[in-house]
């Protein structure tokens, strides 16, 4: 189970972290600094947006193999259920389950959360060569403008899914899980920084996909551990004791 105190400390840092990502879209130009700096004005196209890493690798390729990791582990999470591996420590157990959740949810609800929003991608915007006007998060859309469906940004959550990781080695291993779990964020962000270059998002869009994939790891491996402590504690034994 999680110690409390760092349980704590994540969900602080989740709080904080929200306010700063809110703060950077509703009241700094940093998405339209950024997505200006992406932008050719000469041609006025997102010269990245075709380009061969950014499209193929990063959008098609990349995608595609890490969704057949998060498979693997979905399908190794579901054999252990059915066929519990009596070699397997608690930890081990925990790792590969929560990443298997993780793995559903985290592009799940990311998915959800885009179709559901108004936010338009930088390359539908009118400063962009596109045709709506750019709204801010927390402002309203006018009247006859159509939803972008474009916040976050979802193709991020396909490599965001594995912060996960980090529940192999979480509690006995901090520092080690805390380095997994960072790197797998900036590998994360990568994947997100690809499409701002391509046009596709705001770095503001990423920021929010890393937030919430964090939020729903913390949250799937809080549930675990302390499920799993529950049924331990239910735990009882069918032989009858004996009757001196």
């Amino acid at each position: 189970m999680a110690r409390k105190p760092a349980a704590l400390i994540a969900a602080f840092a989740l709080a904080v972290s929200a306010i700063f990502i809110l703060w950077l879209g509703a009241g700094t130009d940093i998405d339209l600094r950024l997505a200006d700096a992406a932008f050719d004005r000469a041609s006025a196209s997102f010269p990245m947006q075709h380009a061969w890493i950014a499209e193929q690798f990063n959008h098609v390729i990349l995608k595609s193999v890490l969704s057949a990791v998060g498979a693997g582990f979905i399908l190794l999470a579901l054999w252990d259920t059915w066929r519990p591996y009596a070699a397997w420590q608690p930890s081990r157990r925990t790792g590969v389950r929560v990443t298997a959740m993780s793995a559903v949810l985290v592009p799940t609800v990311i998915s959800l959360l885009k179709y559901s929003s108004s936010s338009h991608c930088p390359w539908d915007l009118q400063r962009y060569g596109g045709t709506e006007p750019y709204i801010r998060l927390l402002e309203w859309m006018p009247d006859g403008v159509a939803a972008g469906h474009c916040l976050p940004g979802g193709h991020a959550s396909s490599a965001l899914w594995l912060i996960a990781l980090a529940a192999f080695w979480w509690p006995h291993r901090p520092r080690a899980a805390m380095a997994v779990g960072a790197a797998m964020l900036l590998f994360g962000g990568w994947v997100g920084w690809m499409q701002q270059l391509r046009g596709a998002h705001f770095l503001t869009h990423t920021l929010w996909s890393a937030w919430i994939a964090c939020a729903l790891v913390f949250a799937i491996y809080i549930i675990n551990t302390r499920a799993l402590a529950r049924l331990g504690a239910m735990r009882y034994s069918s032989v009858p004791a004996a009757i001196e």
